[in-house]
Protein backbone atom coordinates (compact mmCIF):
# COMPACT_ATOMS: atom_id res chain seq x y z
CA UNK A 1 0.00 0.00 0.00
CA UNK A 2 1.42 3.40 -1.13
CA UNK A 3 0.98 6.72 0.62
CA UNK A 4 0.60 9.87 -0.96
CA UNK A 5 2.51 12.51 0.10
CA UNK A 6 0.72 15.31 1.51
CA UNK A 7 2.37 18.69 0.63
CA UNK A 8 1.95 21.90 2.87
CA UNK A 9 0.01 24.91 2.23
CA UNK A 10 1.90 28.11 2.26
CA UNK A 11 0.00 28.82 6.04
CA UNK A 12 1.68 25.23 7.22
CA UNK A 13 4.75 26.04 5.70
CA UNK A 14 4.97 29.86 7.44
CA UNK A 15 3.83 28.18 10.91
CA UNK A 16 6.48 25.40 10.19
CA UNK A 17 9.24 27.83 9.81
CA UNK A 18 8.01 29.91 13.10
CA UNK A 19 8.27 26.90 15.27
CA UNK A 20 11.64 25.12 13.96
CA UNK A 21 13.55 29.02 14.33
CA UNK A 22 12.36 27.84 18.35
CA UNK A 23 13.69 24.80 18.86
CA UNK A 24 17.56 23.61 20.08
CA UNK A 25 18.61 20.17 19.19
CA UNK A 26 19.37 18.05 21.90
CA UNK A 27 22.68 16.48 23.36
CA UNK A 28 23.48 13.55 21.68
CA UNK A 29 26.64 12.83 23.29
CA UNK A 30 25.35 10.36 26.04
CA UNK A 31 23.49 7.78 23.28
CA UNK A 32 26.46 6.40 20.90
CA UNK A 33 25.37 4.12 18.04
CA UNK A 34 26.32 0.35 19.22
CA UNK A 35 29.44 0.28 17.70
CA UNK A 36 31.16 3.05 18.89
CA UNK A 37 30.47 1.41 23.01
CA UNK A 38 32.23 -1.75 22.26
CA UNK A 39 35.52 0.46 23.21
CA UNK A 40 38.91 -1.43 24.65
CA UNK A 41 39.68 0.93 26.98
CA UNK A 42 37.59 2.07 30.13
CA UNK A 43 36.45 5.79 30.31
CA UNK A 44 38.01 7.59 32.98
CA UNK A 45 35.14 9.64 33.73
CA UNK A 46 31.82 10.26 31.66
CA UNK A 47 31.89 13.12 29.83
CA UNK A 48 30.97 16.33 31.29
CA UNK A 49 27.19 17.55 29.95
CA UNK A 50 27.66 21.29 28.52
CA UNK A 51 25.63 23.42 30.62
CA UNK A 52 21.90 24.74 29.10
CA UNK A 53 21.51 28.58 29.23
CA UNK A 54 19.09 29.68 32.04
CA UNK A 55 15.81 30.98 30.94
CA UNK A 56 14.91 34.37 31.71
CA UNK A 57 13.18 35.17 34.71
CA UNK A 58 8.99 34.89 33.60
CA UNK A 59 8.85 38.80 35.47
CA UNK A 60 11.69 39.87 32.31
CA UNK A 61 9.94 38.62 29.86
CA UNK A 62 7.66 41.58 27.65
CA UNK A 63 4.20 39.78 27.37
CA UNK A 64 2.99 39.49 23.91
CA UNK A 65 -0.65 40.95 23.39
CA UNK A 66 -1.70 39.35 20.44
CA UNK A 67 -3.00 41.34 17.61
CA UNK A 68 -6.31 42.54 16.96
CA UNK A 69 -8.57 41.34 14.84
CA UNK A 70 -8.79 43.93 11.88
CA UNK A 71 -11.82 46.40 11.90
CA UNK A 72 -12.98 48.75 9.07
CA UNK A 73 -11.18 50.94 7.74
CA UNK A 74 -12.37 54.72 9.48
CA UNK A 75 -14.48 56.98 6.62
CA UNK A 76 -11.87 59.50 6.75
CA UNK A 77 -9.07 57.39 5.42
CA UNK A 78 -11.41 55.38 3.26
CA UNK A 79 -12.50 58.62 1.35
CA UNK A 80 -8.75 60.09 0.92
CA UNK A 81 -7.87 56.56 -0.04
CA UNK A 82 -10.90 56.70 -3.09
CA UNK A 83 -9.86 60.29 -3.76
CA UNK A 84 -6.71 59.24 -4.68
CA UNK A 85 -5.54 61.55 -1.57
CA UNK A 86 -3.50 58.44 -0.36
CA UNK A 87 -1.52 56.35 -2.51
CA UNK A 88 -2.44 52.46 -2.96
CA UNK A 89 1.07 51.03 -2.37
CA UNK A 90 0.00 47.79 -4.10
CA UNK A 91 -2.72 45.50 -5.67
CA UNK A 92 -3.31 42.39 -6.06
CA UNK A 93 -5.99 40.66 -8.16
CA UNK A 94 -7.32 37.32 -6.68
CA UNK A 95 -10.00 36.41 -10.07
CA UNK A 96 -10.24 32.77 -10.88
CA UNK A 97 -8.32 31.33 -8.72
CA UNK A 98 -9.48 28.56 -6.10
CA UNK A 99 -9.76 29.48 -2.30
CA UNK A 100 -6.79 27.68 -1.54
CA UNK A 101 -4.25 29.15 -4.07
CA UNK A 102 -5.95 32.63 -3.18
CA UNK A 103 -5.20 32.18 0.67
CA UNK A 104 -2.13 31.25 -0.27
CA UNK A 105 -1.30 33.76 -2.93
CA UNK A 106 -3.08 36.60 -0.66
CA UNK A 107 -0.82 35.79 2.25
CA UNK A 108 2.87 36.07 1.01
CA UNK A 109 1.31 39.02 -0.78
CA UNK A 110 0.65 40.65 2.62
CA UNK A 111 3.91 39.63 3.81
CA UNK A 112 6.13 40.94 1.57
CA UNK A 113 3.86 43.95 1.01
CA UNK A 114 4.07 44.55 5.45
CA UNK A 115 7.91 43.64 5.12
CA UNK A 116 8.60 46.17 2.94
CA UNK A 117 6.69 48.81 5.13
CA UNK A 118 3.82 49.04 2.75
CA UNK A 119 0.66 50.69 4.65
CA UNK A 120 -2.47 50.49 1.88
CA UNK A 121 -2.98 47.81 -0.62
CA UNK A 122 -6.14 47.12 -2.75
CA UNK A 123 -6.89 43.39 -2.76
CA UNK A 124 -9.19 43.04 -5.53
CA UNK A 125 -11.85 39.43 -5.32
CA UNK A 126 -14.36 40.09 -8.16
CA UNK A 127 -18.24 40.34 -7.70
CA UNK A 128 -18.65 36.67 -8.44
CA UNK A 129 -20.55 35.08 -11.48
CA UNK A 130 -23.47 34.48 -10.77
CA UNK A 131 -26.01 37.83 -10.53
CA UNK A 132 -27.81 36.25 -7.54
CA UNK A 133 -25.32 35.72 -4.86
CA UNK A 134 -21.67 37.18 -3.79
CA UNK A 135 -18.23 35.62 -5.06
CA UNK A 136 -16.99 32.97 -3.31
CA UNK A 137 -13.80 34.85 -2.58
CA UNK A 138 -15.55 38.20 -2.14
CA UNK A 139 -17.34 36.73 1.20
CA UNK A 140 -14.07 34.74 2.45
CA UNK A 141 -11.44 37.55 2.19
CA UNK A 142 -12.85 39.40 5.24
CA UNK A 143 -13.07 36.12 6.74
CA UNK A 144 -9.40 35.38 6.02
CA UNK A 145 -8.48 38.80 7.66
CA UNK A 146 -9.95 37.99 11.12
CA UNK A 147 -7.68 34.44 11.28
CA UNK A 148 -4.19 34.74 13.29
CA UNK A 149 -1.99 34.13 10.35
CA UNK A 150 -3.77 37.68 8.80
CA UNK A 151 -4.98 39.50 12.25
CA UNK A 152 -0.37 40.48 12.59
CA UNK A 153 -0.81 41.87 9.28
CA UNK A 154 -4.19 43.26 8.71
CA UNK A 155 -5.27 46.65 10.71
CA UNK A 156 -8.24 47.28 8.42
CA UNK A 157 -10.08 46.62 5.61
CA UNK A 158 -13.04 48.07 3.63
CA UNK A 159 -15.13 48.06 0.59
CA UNK A 160 -13.21 49.94 -2.19
CA UNK A 161 -14.91 53.11 -3.86
CA UNK A 162 -16.40 52.36 -7.33
CA UNK A 163 -13.38 53.91 -9.57
CA UNK A 164 -10.98 51.53 -7.48
CA UNK A 165 -13.15 48.00 -8.24
CA UNK A 166 -16.69 48.70 -5.66
CA UNK A 167 -17.61 45.26 -3.91
CA UNK A 168 -15.71 43.07 -5.91
CA UNK A 169 -12.35 44.70 -4.23
CA UNK A 170 -11.21 46.01 -0.41
CA UNK A 171 -9.11 48.76 0.59
CA UNK A 172 -6.58 47.18 3.47
CA UNK A 173 -4.57 48.68 5.89
CA UNK A 174 -1.61 46.74 7.04
CA UNK A 175 -0.11 46.74 10.57
CA UNK A 176 3.27 49.26 11.12
CA UNK A 177 6.10 47.23 11.62
CA UNK A 178 7.53 46.96 14.91
CA UNK A 179 9.21 49.56 15.94
CA UNK A 180 8.33 51.76 13.31
CA UNK A 181 7.21 55.19 13.85
CA UNK A 182 4.05 57.40 13.50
Amino acid sequence: MTRKRKTLTAEDRILWGRVARTVTPLDRSDSLPEEAEEVSEPAASPPARPKRAALPAPELQKPRRPAAPPSAIDTRTHGRIAKGRIQIDGRIDLHGLTQAAAHSLLLSFLHRAHAQGLRHVLVITGKGSSPSSEGILRRAVPAWFATAPFRGLVSGHSSASRRHGGEGAFYVKLRRKPGEGV
